[in-house]
């Protein structure tokens, strides 16, 4: 029999370990910052052209590459950051598997520009697809600067797994703020289709979280530091009144690396525990400060999974560090509940020193002195029961014929007088069929047995028809607000809602003033709650940056089915029979009641000979 097992050519294995290393412009954004970063660079630029799909460059000051290091970074485990594997322990870098460039380069065409501050020129390399096309020596600042373009162009199947221009900037977004946030000490500056989108000074933490999710977030931060041998925490979580229904605003940092740790996560929201509405979650921005021998960075090529050693330590001392600040700067209650706060003494009274009451008498008083009293004409006010309404018209008809002629001979047309086939003393009672089920289903009797509808699912489809009916004729009706009413998001959300606005506006939103952090809203849609369009617009907002295009047609369809999952009545409410009733009758009014918009069953049925079989 021949043999059959064969080695991969070069450029083939490269493009299929490229899978691992690049999954999207998003990673590429991400290798490029890190490296930028181990260079030693304290301004980094990021510039950025159809979500990355054209152009994603890097261009940093760091101390640059010679000319045989420069060709040296696109082979496949070429790297300075690590010589052995006892290395991988002792990290201080971000790269270290020397994959990064040699990936990027198999499915894209690269150019590299770099010089080091002692040489005069530096070089230039261009490779297409793992082949050098060209290298150059040429004039250029000190530092590198490295263009990927043309991603994936010779893997169009992974192209076109990409999704739209919005969900991709939104990823690139999300590996800026995690680079960005550990290092406040580097300058960044992201450029978005050649307009500017960040521009990141040299900061301390605060600061830099301030630049990034807007100056209302100042406010929202409750400060977190805890020094211990085996665990330093230094950071910021949010106040549990300005927690979100998305967990946008939450970054682990373990010695200035991002990571992603359910575990840790969990450590947050039991220090929390009690202070968080249903559905909400805690922010915060936390660098955990840890031995690197404790810790085994090389689980998976994008480096966001980490494995402690000792995880039931690090989450004992986290748990307590964030429970220790909600107390200490009074976010969490205190265990004596009856305390008033207005007996405490203050700070500033600790010093004074201590003197007797002096007690003050009125020596020209005599208790043996009569007293003056003063009357005064109080008018009595007697209650007459009232009297019988006919008493009202007595002695009107001798006075209204004072003055007036004499009507007795005018005839009035008689009233016309209607038979009803019910006695005026019979009420006729209006037979309900419709019955609430654990304030969540609505059971309903049929011709051939029963219904049984989930109310949250069933409104979901009332409301997805009705809004996807006002964006397309476009004549919604909007309930004016008595004061406008003011809401604050980051910059990138405001961004979203701006592209939003048209629609917002025909479903019943009326906005008023719409700056980079806030939005005047004077008008919201009938029937929505003035405490729930922040919940609502944060949640639409959330569901646009993470949009699939392949379950949805269109924005007004994606924007539909969001407000409709917000705004439907949630399980648990309870409704009345008029209500109820409403309900199923708009259900079945819908074209399509028997599915959610989610494509998730509205109802049951069953049937009586079903019913029978459960007694057998």
């Amino acid at each position: 029999m021949a043999d059959i097992i064969q080695l991969l050519p070069d450029h083939v294995a490269n493009q299929i370990a490229a899978g691992e290393v690049v999954q999207r412009p998003a990673s590429v954004v991400k290798e490029l910052l890190e490296n930028a970063i181990d260079a030693g660079a304290d301004v980094i630029k990021l510039i950025i052209k159809d979500a990355g799909k054209t152009l994603v460059q890097v261009i940093d000051n760091g101390k640059g590459m010679s000319h045989t290091d420069a060709r040296m970074s696109f082979e496949r485990h070429a790297t300075s950051k690590i010589k052995r594997a006892e290395d991988l322990f002792q990290l201080s870098t971000k790269g270290f598997r020397g994959e990064a460039l040699a990936s990027i380069a198999a499915i894209a065409h690269v150019e590299l520009k770099t010089k080091q501050e002692l040489d005069d020129v530096g070089n230039a390399i261009v490779i297409e697809g793992s082949e050098v096309a060209s290298q150059d020596i040429i004039v250029t600042p000190t530092g590198t600067s490295v263009s990927v373009k043309n991603l994936f162009f010779n893997i169009p199947a992974r192209r076109n797994f990409l999704k739209s221009d919005n969900v991709e900037l939104r990823h690139i977004i999300d590996e800026f703020y995690r680079v960005a946030l550990a290092h406040p000490s580097i300058g960044f500056v992201l450029y978005n289709n050649g307009s500017e989108s960040f521009n990141l000074p040299v900061s301390n933490y605060r600061q830099r979280i301030v630049n990034i999710f807007g100056n209302k977030t100042n406010e929202k931060l409750v400060p977190v530091n805890e020094d211990t041998e085996v665990l330093s925490i230094s950071g910021f979580v949010g106040k549990p009144e300005f927690a979100k229904r998305t967990r946008g605003e939450q970054y682990f940092f373990v010695n200035n690396r991002f990571i992603k740790s359910p575990y840790l996560n969990h450590a947050i929201t039991s220090a929390f525990e009690g202070l968080l509405k249903s559905g909400t979650h805690a922010s915060y921005f936390l660098n955990l400060t840890v031995d690197p021998n404790t810790v085994d960075i090389n689980i998976h090529p994008t480096k966001t999974e980490i494995k402690f050693d000792d995880e039931q330590t690090l989450y004992a001392i986290l748990r307590s560090a964030v429970k220790h600040s909600l107390g200490q700067f009074n976010i969490a209650p205190v265990l004596d509940f009856d305390r008033d706060p207005n007996l405490d003494t203050p700070y500033s009274y600790k010093t004074n020193k201590t003197s007797a009451p002096k007690v003050e008498v009125d020596r020209s008083f005599n208790p043996f002195q009569e007293e003056t009293k003063f009357k005064t004409n109080a008018v009595a006010y007697k209650k007459e029961s009232p009297a019988n309404w006919e008493s009202l018209y007595v002695g009107l008809e001798s006075k209204g014929n004072q003055n007036q002629e004499d009507f007795s001979s005018i005839q009035f047309e008689t009233e016309e007088h209607s038979a009803s086939i019910f006695d005026k003393d019979i009420q006729v009672e209006q037979s309900h069929t419709t019955y609430q089920l654990h304030n969540k289903y609505i059971v309903s009797a049929i011709k051939s047995g029963m219904l049984v509808i989930d109310q949250y699912r069933a409104h979901q489809r009332v409301l997805y028809e009705d809004y996807l009916k006002n964006l397309t004729v476009k004549e919604a009706a909007s309930q004016q607000l008595l004061f406008p009413l003011e809401l604050h998001f980051s910059t990138q959300d405001i961004e979203v809602i701006k592209q939003l606005k048209g629609d917002l506006e025909h479903i019943g939103f009326v906005f008023e003033i719409m700056s980079e952090e806030a939005l005047g809203i004077t008008g919201v849609p009938v029937g929505v709650p003035e405490s729930e369009v922040s919940i609502i617009l944060e949640q639409l907002v959330s569901d646009v940056q993470n949009e699939v295009p392949d379950s949805n047609f269109s924005a007004s369809d994606l924007m539909a089915k969001s407000l409709a999952k917000s705004m439907a009545i949630k399980t648990g409410t309870a409704l009345k029979k008029e209500e109820q009733e409403h309900l199923v009758n708009t259900l079945f009014a819908c074209k399509e009641p028997n599915v959610s918009p989610t494509n998730r069953a509205t109802f049951i049925t069953m049937s009586v000979d079903e019913l029978d079989k459960k007694f057998i």
